[in-house]
């Protein structure tokens, strides 16, 4: 009976022995497992992050690549239409010419300016000055006496040869060498540049009321 009971005894050891450590192989499984899948869901979230962190990136570049075109067309399409104005303004520029040279009061003086800047401008003593129909008609009773007052130490001859033009006046040197188109066509034809550039400026909004705006 006791060799029996000692095998009995070694066996009931045994299994408890077998089931200790099964139990402790589950337990030790179960714990790899919820490790690993603790490591994957951080892992699967650290990479959903930078997804999402990219996807942003990326939506903003393309956000911002919009802007800048948007931005740009706008000012391709402001420039053309400040252009177009200042081309506009110019159209109206021979009506107001014209509005001024009937305007003796405030013509007159300018067309002296004009005939003392373009007879100084020469370095000739003997000049010819031309100037259309009406000025030509305006002038030429007391020309004489306007020339002298207006340049003198120069000899004027005032040309019988009406000029077409709006207004002012062309001075030619006697030899015909040098000339000096102070009319207003002449004038237009020499400041175009500055002229639209200064239409231009006119018509653009001033930096800080476009930040405002």
């Amino acid at each position: 009976m006791s060799d029996a009971n000692d095998i009995s005894g070694l066996e009931a050891a045994l299994a408890e022995r077998a089931r200790k450590l099964s139990e402790e192989h589950l337990a030790n499984g179960h714990q790899a497992r919820e490790w690993i899948l603790a490591e994957t869901w951080q892992r699967l979230r650290i990479e959903e992050e930078r997804e999402v962190l990219a996807a942003k990136a990326k939506a903003e570049r393309a956000y911002q690549q919009r802007v800048q075109a948007a931005e740009l067309n706008l000012r391709a399409e402001l420039d053309c239409l400040r252009w177009e104005l200042a081309g506009a303004a110019l159209a109206k520029l021979n009506a107001r010419l014209s509005a001024l040279a009937a305007d003796e009061a405030r013509y007159l003086p300018l067309l002296c300016d004009y005939l003392r800047g373009g007879a100084q401008a020469i370095e000739r003593d003997e000049l010819v000055a031309q100037f259309n129909a009406r000025d030509l008609q305006r002038l030429q009773k007391n020309w004489e006496q306007y020339a002298k007052e207006t340049v003198p130490g120069k000899h004027l001859t005032l040309s019988p040869e009406p000029l077409n033009s709006i207004g002012g006046v062309l001075i030619v040197s006697a030899d015909r060498d040098i000339r000096f188109d102070n009319t207003f066509e002449g004038r237009i034809e020499r400041l175009d540049e500055t002229l639209q550039g200064a239409i231009a400026e006119r018509l653009m909004p001033q930096s800080g009321a476009a930040a405002n705006g």
